[in-house]
């Protein structure tokens, strides 16, 4: 199954940060990108892809320790951001050292668990939002995300306390509908710190 670990945002900071996200709907060329849904949203701290169902048992245990030995700590959705022109987000602020060493946790028990972790990427905490249709290099047909990324600096979300960490599995689509993205689905979730 393809896997990866996460920080999900609680329902309120979901509707806080959609009625910002909803603003950006109304600038131009705006249905040229493919908006990911509210239910998706997430702050990835490990990409897993596939993973053997034999490694499953070793990597939440693994989890379930990387979890108990970071304390709960608050984090909020801050301004946002972009990679190019392929993909559109809003940022964190607050506890992003703990954030780190979640994800470099997260990271280490995937490793320790016999997942090949090859796509290892420097950790940028972010959320994302919304992915270009067309080609990622600049030219006439590249949807311009910097109206987006400015609309976005000002947005500063209420601050929540993280206290779980999810394993959360991606199952992409398959019916070839237009549009549609990646169905997320939790299959483990651990308390953070040592109550956990």
């Amino acid at each position: 199954m393809r896997l990866f670990a996460a920080v999900l945002p609680p329902a309120s900071v979901v509707a806080e940060l959609g009625a910002a996200v909803d603003r950006l709907h109304a600038l131009p060329e705006a249905g040229s990108l493919r908006w990911t849904g509210r239910a998706g949203w997430h702050f990835t701290l490990a990409f897993m892809g596939e993973v053997d169902d034999v490694l499953l048992p070793e990597l939440r245990e693994r989890l379930a320790r990387a979890a108990r030995r970071t304390e709960p700590f608050a984090l909020r959705v801050h301004g946002g951001g972009r990679f190019g022109q392929r993909a559109l987000w809003a940022g964190a602020a607050g506890g992003l050292d703990a954030l780190r060493m979640l994800a470099e946790r997260t990271d280490a028990a995937a490793r320790r668990a016999g997942v090949p972790m090859d796509e290892h990427r420097r950790f940028a905490p972010h959320l994302t939002l919304g992915r270009t249709r067309r080609a990622a290099e600049p030219g006439p047909d590249t949807v311009d995300l910097r109206p987006y990324v400015a609309a976005l600096d000002a947005f500063e979300g209420t601050p929540w306390e993280v206290s779980e960490l999810s394993l959360v599995r991606s199952n992409l689509p398959v019916g070839g509908v237009r549009g549609e993205g990646p169905r997320y689905e939790t299959v483990g979730a651990w308390t953070l710190g040592a109550g956990g």
